[in-house]
């Protein structure tokens, strides 16, 4: 059974963290919280959402993750934790966000409660997670390939995280008692220099696609790859113009 790899910070920054950073930004600028405070950053990865939370004025920013891979890749404050059960006191921040972790949590509504516990009342709990089964496209691109090639790998993320629509968060937010919920898209351009460009983090082993690709046989690997060189829409100059969707959700913790 192959697993997702999330350990390689230089592999993931190529394959998906160079478009995270501007989900990042985009998810601060619409969350626009008052300067100061202290944040939580669930999930932090490598630390692109962590960078923009401190970019738009936050306090301190705490980044927690479970792999240690990922938290050496980063700087500031951060610690090991379970997004299950985090190591804080019960309002210890005034606001909470998760960037693109949520849908990997084997319990997302354990995961909320814990961000509702440890955010101050009157504080926010927000997070954003990829639109794996339509918006994502360089995945979305990906898995239509590899399934022809492979029809019951099962590994598809768009089927795998029922979580990433926004009746699914919605409910998550509600049940977790939040008020004010509100989801909304996110979507930027991920434009590929050339087919390298957009093929090559595939082969890093970082996230869901990657792991699988790596756990193929040479032959089975280039035959995804050509279907993919084939059908994706290469410009003239051979840009390859793609976008990238999330849904973002908010929330207020109530007293």
């Amino acid at each position: 059974m192959v697993r997702d790899v999330w350990d390689l910070g230089d592999a993931y920054e190529a394959y998906v963290g160079r478009w995270s950073r501007r989900v990042a930004r985009e998810f601060m600028a619409w969350l626009a919280l008052p300067p100061g405070g202290r944040w939580l950053d669930a999930g932090c990865g490598t630390g692109a959402l962590s960078a923009a939370a401190h970019d738009a004025g936050a306090g301190q920013v705490i980044g927690a993750d479970p792999s240690h891979g990922f938290l050496r890749a980063g700087s500031g404050p951060r610690i090991a934790g379970d997004a299950r059960a985090l190591p804080l006191r019960d309002a210890a921040c005034d606001a909470v966000v998760s960037g693109l972790a949520l849908n990997f949590v084997p319990d997302p509504a354990r995961a909320a409660a814990e961000f509702v516990r440890v955010t101050t009342p009157g504080g926010t709990v927000a997070a954003y997670v990829w639109d794996y089964a339509e918006g994502m496209q360089l995945m979305r691109r990906f898995w239509d390939a590899a399934t022809e090639e492979d029809p019951g790998h099962g590994l598809d993320e768009g089927a795998r995280f029922p979580l990433c629509h926004p009746q699914p968060l919605t409910d998550l937010w509600r049940d977790a008692g939040l008020a004010g919920t509100v989801v909304r898209p996110i979507e930027i351009p991920t434009v590929f220099a050339d087919f390298a460009d957009y093929w090559e983090p595939f082969l890093g082993g970082q996230g869901a696609a990657p792991a699988y690709l790596m756990s193929l046989p040479p032959e089975r690997r280039d035959a995804i790859r050509d279907v993919l060189r084939g059908r994706l829409p290469t410009a003239p100059d051979g840009t390859i113009h793609l976008t990238a969707r999330a849904w973002a959700i908010r929330g207020t913790v109530t007293a």
